[in-house]
């Protein structure tokens, strides 16, 4: 039985199991974030929500997990519908127990906690039994070996690497049916980054859980996931299947650094000028 357990009594199933429509979010009542974002998330599927830092893929996902009320900020206009059923009134708690779960941007470890601990406050919510629990670390520490080995450590003490890692499989305990993952590659290298991606793809393929990745690097981003959505100033501008996004010339220019087939230098890369069509 996969982490990603489904309910065989449930009704039938929409193709998306997340959709957010037109949404609006406003801080303190004042500052508009987010204006009108739509998107879709296929079941077992792996979308990629791109952008530049302050685009607004951290608030998007708040919107989704219901962490916004801690920042003073809420969802004015819009709704978000998970597994088929509107989520936006939900507690965030009651939303990991139905399978939607976020893991930050930064990791967010116990630094004083074990690896294992940490790993263990993902099956907080559940009421399946310790046999259970049990088996489901050994299938993270199966994805994860390098987990084991570091499973005694204190979690503040170990590699960014291992914390992203830690953080990822204490998500996997809960049982999701869906992971909203948060700059994943932040302050990584790059070995370290291709590895935790190998990892989201397996756990993608053969647990089947989906994926909404949010991220800044665009190049591994689109080489993982199969659809992506590009947000500027808090609208997505544009959309489409992955490879056709890795290909489209404006992404390769305004998000790898390449135009005409060569790759450019920051200095040409700070002042060139978005494209009319792009923000049309």
């Amino acid at each position: 039985m996969s982490i990603a357990a489904q309910d065989k009594t449930a009704p039938a199933l929409s193709k998306n199991i997340l959709s957010i429509n037109n949404i609006e979010v406003i801080y303190d009542h004042v500052i508009l974030v987010l204006k009108g974002v739509s998107l879709d998330v296929p079941r077992q599927g792996i979308v990629a929500l791109l952008g530049a830092n302050g685009a607004g893929k951290t608030t998007t996902l708040k919107a989704i997990s219901n962490l916004l009320h801690s920042e003073r900020g809420e969802v004015t206009k819009g709704y978000v519908e998970f597994d088929g059923e509107k989520v936006q009134n939900l507690s965030p708690s009651e939303l990991v127990r139905r399978g939607c779960i976020q893991v930050m941007e930064g990791r967010h470890c116990f630094g004083h906690l074990t690896i294992e601990e940490n790993l263990l406050t993902g099956a907080f919510t559940r009421r399946d039994g310790r046999e259970a629990i049990a088996a489901d670390l050994e299938r993270v520490y199966g994805y994860f070996p390098r987990l084991r080995e570091r499973r005694h450590s204190m979690s503040g003490y170990t590699s960014g690497g291992e914390q992203q890692m830690c953080a990822i499989g204490r998500a996997l305990m809960s049982r999701p049916k869906m992971i909203l993952l948060d700059e994943p590659s932040m302050g990584l290298a790059p070995q370290i980054v291709e590895e935790i991606f190998d990892i989201v793809t397996a756990l993608n393929e053969k647990e089947g859980v989906s994926f909404l990745l949010a991220e800044q690097n665009t190049f591994m981003a689109l080489k993982f996931s199969r659809y992506g959505y590009i947000l500027e100033n808090g609208r997505v501008v544009m959309d489409g299947d992955a490879k056709s996004l890795a290909e489209n010339e404006d992404v390769k220019e305004f998000y790898l650094g390449i135009a005409e087939g060569k790759r450019k230098s920051f200095r040409d890369g700070k002042h060139y000028k978005r494209r009319k069509r792009w923000l049309a």
